[in-house]
């Protein structure tokens, strides 16, 4: 927890998150990262996260978080947002193209950087 805690109130932040409520009790919450691509060297805001309680899906929640991201990058000059989601996530899939995003095809990969090394040394005699 004291990871994010850093993370959100760093200067700048390193995530900025926004979380939807209703009398004080959480909704639903998006959470992004301003990045950068070499691909098109331009800026785009990265939506690492956007969850709703499964019993407060189809109530606009998800819709209101999106269009509030959104904002944010669009107020930082930012004209891309950028996420993704697991294939099998047919009702994301789905609420991402109603909401006007478009697929990319990719691969994504995930390599640790810790634990065991990847070089091996051989020791001279």
């Amino acid at each position: 927890m004291d990871t994010l805690r850093v993370a959100l109130s760093g200067e700048p932040p390193r995530l900025i998150a926004w979380i939807a409520e209703q009398s004080g009790e959480p909704l639903g919450y998006a959470a992004a990262t301003v990045d950068f691509s070499t691909w098109s060297g331009r800026t785009y805001l990265h939506l690492d996260c956007l969850f709703v309680g499964s019993d407060q899906r189809g109530a606009g929640i998800g819709a209101r978080l999106l269009r509030t991201a959104r904002s944010f990058a669009a107020s930082g000059g930012i004209a891309e947002m950028q996420w993704q989601t697991p294939e099998w996530n047919e009702d994301a899939r789905r609420f991402y193209v109603r909401e006007g995003a478009s697929t990319a095809r990719k691969v994504r990969f995930r390599l640790a950087v810790t634990g065991r090394q990847c070089i091996k040394r051989k020791k001279d005699d």
